[in-house]
């Protein structure tokens, strides 16, 4: 990698990261604001936002938004998450002009037009309506309202019906003219690039960024708890966890390895256990999930009703065994699985965007892959098992959906912590 780096008058952060043989580019802005910040009253404002701002700017309105990027074979797309808003496009080398040019136009001068915001408006709440009918998924959003109850980092990012319905134009235009500025905010590209040349098309397009920060998050406050709904399914959908570890942590790269040898692959403890010597699911994993000031690390599993009483107990005893008797042998495993995800994942252009992007917004800098590696290879199973320990004296979240009526109380499960 030979990324670079330029920081504008007005504090947005330009980064590259050429691929010499590569014909195409990745060119995305990443933008420091999600559903953390908002207030519960604007709950779901920052997806929104990020799905009317292909929906017409002064200067195109949507159709010719989508026609000129794919005119040229390109095409745009974007998410939001808890802590960021992404909006990135994939073209041919030469029409990199094009492509900053139009994130530029829809970051700074979208209209939010009215006609076009009704239109949305049904589209989202489908996309919400979607996902309550995928259990799967609808799981990890009543784990995080448990863990983190009350707070922004509790809520969907989606937002509801309700607040969906009724937020004005003019409420979207303050909200991104609030936190929409160059501080926090990344033009990152790889690919094609050239990096003195995406610095001066950035310096004329993005001329209209406000330089100072917006508004802070609210620090993050793990609670733990539960959330139990009762669905007439084939499965009860479950999810187990505790508060895990932020970005900063110096454990960081210990938990995420740790969660592969509880459950990242066909090798892993509850892979083995739970499917293949019990058949209590078909689908079970472990995760590790990071904020800036917090973290989420846990199980889930899908099973049959009558299956639940027995996988809960099992989920217990593989997370407490990882703290006594993880072994070197399968946190080498757990490392080379890590190592090998990230040189395969920065061999596409895409990636090394969003890896620019993401870690300029983490971490304040971009870390090499070589560093990656070396961070990855200090991890030994003592680490594991010391993390193990450390995570299970926090309170305990469980989350479920489907037939539940078989599931123990979650003062029951949580005892079997102690």
């Amino acid at each position: 990698m030979a990324v670079q780096i330029t920081t504008l008058d007005n504090g947005l952060r330009i980064a590259t990261d050429p691929m010499a043989e590569l014909e195409t580019a990745a060119v995305g802005v990443w933008v420091d604001v999600g559903a953390r910040n908002e207030d519960a009253s604007l709950n779901g404002i920052s997806h929104v936002l990020e799905h009317m701002a292909f929906k017409g700017t002064e200067r195109r309105n949507a159709l010719q938004i989508a026609e000129e990027i794919e005119a040229v074979g390109g095409h745009l797309n974007a998410y939001t998450s808890r802590e960021q808003t992404a909006y990135f496009a994939r073209i041919l080398k030469n029409d990199l002009p094009l492509a900053v040019d139009i994130l530029a136009d829809i970051l700074q001068n979208s209209t939010f037009a009215a006609e076009e915001l009704e239109r949305e408006r049904t589209v989202i709440i489908q996309e919400i309506g979607q996902t309550k009918d995928t259990p799967d998924d609808l799981v990890f959003e009543h784990f995080q309202l448990a863990a983190y109850p009350d707070q922004p980092l509790g809520r969907s990012i989606l937002g509801t019906e309700e607040h969906v319905s009724r937020f004005a134009r003019t409420t979207l235009q303050d909200y991104m003219g609030t936190h929409y500025r160059g501080p926090g905010m990344v033009l990152a590209a790889a690919g094609g690039v050239d990096h003195e040349q995406l610095v001066d098309l950035a310096t004329k397009a993005f001329d209209s960024l406000p330089s100072d920060r917006g508004n802070q998050v609210l620090k993050a406050q793990y609670q733990g708890g539960q959330h139990f709904e009762e669905r007439a399914l084939e499965q009860v959908h479950y999810l187990m966890g505790f508060e895990g570890l932020s970005y900063d942590d110096d454990d960081f790269y210990a938990a995420q390895i740790l969660a592969t040898v509880l459950g990242g692959g066909m090798s892993s403890r509850l892979f083995q256990e739970v499917r293949e010597r019990r058949g209590l699911a078909y689908s079970v994993f472990a995760f590790s999930s990071s904020y800036v000031d917090s973290g989420n690390f846990g199980v889930y599993a899908g099973t049959a009703q009558g299956d639940v009483e027995e996988l809960v107990p099992v989920l217990c005893d593989e997370i407490n065994r990882a703290a006594v008797d993880i072994n070197e042998q399968e946190t080498s495993r757990a490392r080379a699985q890590h190592k090998a995800g990230i040189m395969m994942g920065l061999e596409a252009a895409g990636a090394r965007a969003e890896h620019l992007g993401r870690q300029l917004q983490v971490f304040g800098r971009v870390i090499p892959p070589s560093e990656l590696v070396e961070e990855i290879d200090k991890v030994d199973a003592a680490a594991l098992r010391r993390v193990a320990a450390r995570i299970t004296k926090t309170p305990l979240t469980v989350a479920a959906l489907g037939p539940i009526n078989k599931l123990e109380a979650l003062e029951i499960t949580a005892n079997r912590f102690r």
